[in-house]
């Protein structure tokens, strides 16, 4: 998306993954769920315009079954 941060309405139609991808998040996303930093996850799920809820519910899913999700 032309280098810049996509907007919170462009964001919400994109998956979490996309998400993380396109605003340049996914390495902290990924040291932080490897590191089962519940605190720092959801802080960056919230910056790429999740919900407080939102962001709980995918954090807390990664956090249950990490295998799953591949941490």
């Amino acid at each position: 998306m032309n280098g810049k941060r996509p907007t919170d309405e462009e964001l919400g139609g994109m998956t979490v993954n996309e998400r993380l991808f396109s605003c340049g998040m996914l390495s902290q996303w990924d040291a932080a769920a490897a590191a089962r930093d519940r605190e720092q996850m959801m802080a960056v799920l919230r910056s790429v315009a999740l919900s407080e809820s939102q962001a709980a519910q995918t954090t807390n899913a990664v956090l249950k079954d990490p295998a799953k999700y591949g941490f």
